[in-house]
């Protein structure tokens, strides 16, 4: 039971960390071209308290629930924007929009490469169970905090950066269709 709650905490740490940076993209992308709106918000930071503001539900109390209760998190979050802005230029509005799933892939694939390193020098071995939780294992063949939180977040953020690319409003999928599709 220890273990379980572990592993829930290493989600909810993975997913409160990915989603701050899913956020902070979009907030430093709409900076970027044009929109200060999630600027003067605060939103364009690494620090997860100014999200957790914004969305206390969906970035704490929800994410701590499911990762505590089911073993993983879920939940959501936002960064403000200028609607107008985004009406009068949808194309920064879509790279605005796809800059959080990018956030998303660009930890995933770090992750990837720090696995693949680990396994390459011998840090990491072929566990004799995969699981999202444990894609490796550390050379004792037994799973290690390391290897289960490159594994978490790996799994965690491909799933939240396709899941948030569905042409879907009121996912990013949406907006990046819409300027894309007129």
């Amino acid at each position: 039971m220890g273990m379980d709650i572990g592993i829930g905490l290493v989600w909810f740490v993975s997913f409160l960390f990915s989603t701050t940076v899913h956020e902070a993209m979009h907030a430093l992308a709409a900076w970027r071209l044009g929109d200060p709106t999630a600027y003067n918000g605060g939103q364009v930071t690494l620090s997860p308290i100014p999200h957790i503001r914004r969305e206390p539900i969906g970035m704490l109390v929800l994410p701590l629930l499911t990762s505590l209760t089911q073993g993983w998190a879920i939940g959501w979050a936002s960064a403000p924007y200028d609607p107008y802005w985004a009406q009068r230029y949808p194309k920064r509005a879509a790279i605005m929009a796809a800059a959080g799933p990018a956030g998303n892939m660009l930890i995933a694939i770090t992750a990837l490469v720090l696995l693949r390193v680990g396994l390459a020098i011998g840090v990491f071995l072929a566990p004799d169970r995969i699981s999202f939780e444990t894609l490796v294992a550390s050379a004792s063949g037994q799973p290690s905090f390391l290897s289960i939180l490159l594994s978490v977040l790996l799994i965690q953020n491909v799933f939240l950066g396709v899941f948030n690319l569905l042409p879907l409003p009121p996912l990013d999928g949406a907006a990046v269709l819409g300027a894309v599709v007129p």
